[in-house]
């Protein structure tokens, strides 16, 4: 088996599959709820890399002046 082909994305079956059993194991009135937790999660994730980003520009512009 090659690595490569455990790490394809699902086709629209698998999609399919898995959308129902989202539905049927939280219900469709959780989805929403999961999805703005979801959201926030990767917004705070992004906002972090950011300011790492930025800090790592702003030392080596530092070390650069002096």
């Amino acid at each position: 088996m090659h690595t490569s082909l455990l790490f394809a994305m699902p086709g629209w079956t698998e999609m399919i599959i898995i959308a129902l059993f989202i539905i049927i194991f939280f219900g469709a009135k959780k989805i929403p709820e999961i999805a703005r937790g979801m959201g926030k999660g990767i917004r705070e994730f992004k906002d972090a890399t950011k300011e790492i980003k930025n800090e790592i520009n702003e030392g080596s512009n530092d070390d650069k002046k002096a």
